[in-house]
């Protein structure tokens, strides 16, 4: 983030500091990447193949204070790539509940360098996450 306020590597310092969530390999200064593999869906296959249900958020900088969110969820598959999928009804609860603890620490992480978050305008009126 090329702002006077904080640097980019300041931010991924503190995204890294929430949790196991930030690609940092998937990230640059305008655009973060974070996702989170909730629940297996194959705990039988080898650890390398194995998939899972989860999340994948983007935060994108929209101007010196600001954050834009927008999330997915789905499933990760055996080749390491998310597919936008319906949840299986069993795990919805576990995946959406990750995803609002991540937001909220999100929101934490972000309100102490007195930066802002605001949904997506694609993800429209109705979505999990209340804005900070």
């Amino acid at each position: 983030m090329t702002t006077d306020k904080v640097t980019h590597h300041k931010l991924v310092r503190k995204f890294a500091a929430i949790g196991p969530y930030l690609r940092e390999h998937m990230s640059n200064e305008s655009h973060y990447f974070f996702d989170c593999l909730a629940v297996c869906a194959s705990a039988k296959a080898a650890p390398e193949k194995r998939e899972f249900w989860g999340w994948w958020l983007t935060l994108s900088t929209q101007d010196n204070e600001n954050f834009e969110f927008h999330y997915q969820l789905g499933f990760y598959n055996a080749t390491g790539q998310w597919q936008p999928q319906a949840l299986p009804k069993k795990h919805e609860e576990e995946v959406v509940r990750t995803l609002r603890d991540f937001y909220d620490k999100l929101g934490v992480c972000l309100e102490s360098l007195s930066l802002g978050i605001r949904p997506s305008p694609a993800l429209g009126e109705k979505h999990l996450l209340s804005t900070a």
